[in-house]
């Protein structure tokens, strides 16, 4: 089962670049750890303080890891420099993952395999 973190942090428009210029050593850090596939933190284009949040875990326990760990609890003190605003992050299960484009090459949200 594949973890999947998705959410937004608010910072003043200022701040934005330089927290996440400053988090870089720690994305680094989170994206060496096990079970980590993807951990991305990018700057919103329509939003002059918004940063989006990305990440992807193979496993529940694997993400537990990383919130108990260096990274997690490093990115913490950082982005306590630079004023947030909001912050909203989700956490999803996911028990299935197939290609958006099907073997039509077209795009779909039909799930095209039945799940057990």
């Amino acid at each position: 089962m594949t973890i999947v973190i998705a959410g937004e942090i608010d910072f003043p428009p200022e701040n934005r670049e330089p927290a996440l210029a400053g988090a870089k050593a720690l994305i680094d850090m989170a994206l060496a750890e096990p079970g980590c596939r993807h951990y991305a933190w990018t700057a919103d284009p329509h939003d002059a303080g918004r940063v989006h949040v990305f990440e992807e875990w193979d496993s529940a326990e694997e993400l537990q890891e990383h919130l108990e760990g260096e990274a997690y609890l490093g990115m913490l003190g950082h982005l306590a420099g630079y004023s947030i605003l909001n912050a909203n992050t989700r956490k999803y299960r996911c028990d299935l993952q197939e290609p958006v484009y099907g073997p039509d090459g077209k795009a779909t949200a039909t799930f095209l395999t039945a799940k057990d």
